[in-house]
């Protein structure tokens, strides 16, 4: 696997489980907002494409000017509680970052929280990068953010590879020029993420691990 020297990493549902903070963000927020908690089901299906589109999808549009502040105030005085790294996410960074390998968190959540998640998790040592929504004016898979990101980190699409757990995170490395080998640990299931054109599909992080000598 020497063709690859760049990992771009998603972060939720790909290095980090985070959905138990995320729904309880969600369900308080519609709580204050009069409507009935989402269920976890709901939540998973609406995240992965940023904040504000989730939120959309779950209060509706007429409605996302109210709930935005609501959600972002409960999600800083939160945020770090019950997050955890996937099984398997830290042994393969400490391989890939022991080989030479640039790592990076390419991810549409906030920028600011998701460095604060990746150095509460300790991992922040290992990456060279966090690119996150509002860090720039684009959001995944937006081709101008993944050539950002590349440009950050000095490299080209020829030596990259975008590891995710969505068809965002699949369209954003066909859209940057390089491939997206998926994660069946998040938003979308193993046929879902060959159906989106993923070039290799894995059951979690330790097996991609075991495809790349880890």
């Amino acid at each position: 696997m020497a063709r690859f020297s760049t990992f771009l990493f998603d972060l939720d549902g790909t290095l980090v489980d985070h959905f138990a903070a995320i729904h309880r963000s969600h369900s308080h927020t519609m709580r204050q907002l009069g409507l009935p908690a989402p269920t976890m089901a709901q939540v998973r299906a609406a995240v992965g494409g940023g904040l504000e589109l989730a939120i959309t999808k779950l209060v509706g549009p007429a409605r996302l000017a109210e709930a935005l502040p609501i959600y972002r105030a409960y999600w800083d005085q939160t945020m770090l509680d019950d997050v955890a790294l996937l099984p398997g996410a830290r042994e393969l960074l400490i391989t890939l970052h022991a080989r030479g390998a640039k790592l990076a968190v390419f991810t549409n959540k906030v920028g600011g929280s998701s460095r604060l998640i990746c150095d509460h998790l300790g991992i922040a040592p290992l990456l060279s990068g966090t690119f996150g929504a509002h860090d720039t004016p684009w959001l995944k898979p937006q081709p101008e953010f993944a050539a950002h990101a590349l440009a950050q980190l000095g490299t080209t699409p020829a030596t990259a590879l975008l590891v995710g757990d969505s068809s965002f995170d699949v369209q954003a490395a066909h859209n940057g020029g390089f491939p997206c080998w998926a994660v069946a640990t998040g938003t979308h299931t193993a046929e879902e993420l060959r159906a989106a054109g993923a070039e290799r599909v894995f059951s979690d992080l330790p097996a991609l691990g075991r495809e790349l000598g880890c």
